[in-house]
């Protein structure tokens, strides 16, 4: 069974377009390696050949991919999303309890997760710790350099 996850209008378009390029130019550009190499001689001994059919067979996996994960994709309508908790594509600023740091984080899928725009997984960690919590609640969030506490401040959308 596949996973569903959740895009935005923005983030589904750029997986789409990634694979219709693939499909096309990316195809196109494989078959022209290997029409190349097969003018070069005998195919039994020929490196760049097999190189060039080893290359069409990853890109076609990469392809049935990206297919999988199109069909399984579904578009969120971001002026559903409800406020009062954290969930996918939830604005959600939050305080380290600790070094009382405050930053404000995007809730997105895996895929469009982009950490200089401050847009994080909810599949991470400190997504995970997040998503259910209302203004006011902590997260205890176990990451990688132990346990940090973190108070959700605010959610918008």
């Amino acid at each position: 069974m596949s996973k569903i996850n959740y895009y935005t209008e923005e983030g589904l378009n750029r997986l789409k377009a990634e694979l219709n390029d693939l499909k096309t130019k990316g195809r196109t550009a494989i078959a022209h390696q290997i029409a190349e190499a097969r003018d070069k001689g005998d195919l039994s001994e020929n490196a760049e050949y097999d190189a060039a059919k080893d290359a069409q067979g990853l890109h076609e996996l990469k392809i049935s991919k990206l297919e999988e994960v199109v069909a399984n994709a579904r578009l969120l309508d971001e002026s559903s999303i409800d406020t009062s908790i954290v969930s996918v594509l939830s604005h959600v600023k939050i305080k380290n309890k600790k070094t009382g740091a405050e930053v404000t984080y995007t809730l997105v899928s895996e895929e469009e997760a982009d950490l200089k725009q401050f847009r994080i997984s909810v599949g991470s960690p400190i997504g995970k710790g997040l998503l259910g919590k209302k203004v006011g609640e902590t997260a205890e969030i176990t990451v990688p350099a132990g346990k940090i506490e973190f108070e959700v401040l605010e959610i918008s959308r």
